[in-house]
């Protein structure tokens, strides 16, 4: 009876946690590129009304191309160099996007602008859907992780399924787990 109990640690349970993981991490793809969808807006709104600021309208799309260029699928999800670099281009397309919404500061004519406006709120809510997304997936992989680890789990875990652990999602640049602030004062 020991020897079936121990038998069936971690059959069901350890690809549940790792599917689980999976998904979390999904859901912060999705939420970066809705990011990167917002942000095509408002380069493109920004660009007809701030001429000055072409060099930091190229920095962003930019920063926008090579963030939407490193992908990390499931599978890459124990191998912390892939997270490590997806995890920077982001970082380095808030810096950008951080930077040009400072700069918007300078015209008035944009910020009463409705559809700039409107995009503005989007993105804080994005900003904030994205970092909701990490911590919901930092929660999974530790579950995960903590369960591939742990006996009996740890048993099947390493038998039949060759598990490994999951890397955690980590702010990459100063403030990063902060979402920017937008507010242009209105």
């Amino acid at each position: 009876m020991a020897a079936m109990t121990l038998a069936s640690c971690g059959i069901n349970s350890v690809p549940t946690a790792e599917e689980d993981a999976k998904a979390k991490w999904a859901d912060v793809q999705a939420q970066y590129q809705r990011r990167s969808n917002l942000i095509g807006n408002l380069v493109a709104t920004v660009k007809g009304a701030a001429k000055q600021e072409q060099d930091t309208l190229v920095r962003v799309t930019e920063a926008r191309a090579k963030a939407t260029s490193v992908q990390v699928s499931a599978e890459d999800l124990s191998d912390p160099a892939k997270v490590a670099q997806f995890q920077a281009a982001q970082g380095a397309l808030s810096q950008s996007l951080g930077r040009l919404l400072a700069n918007v500061e300078a015209y008035p004519d944009l910020k009463s602008n409705q559809n700039f406006l409107e995009l503005q709120s989007q993105l804080e809510g994005t900003e904030n859907r994205i970092a909701v997304a990490i911590r919901d997936y930092n929660g999974s992989v530790q579950a995960y992780n903590t369960r591939i680890r742990t006996f009996p789990d740890a048993i099947g875990a390493k038998l039949i399924h060759g598990a490994k652990p999951m890397t955690p999602y980590q702010a990459t640049t100063p403030g990063a787990e902060e979402a920017p602030k937008v507010d242009f004062g209105g």
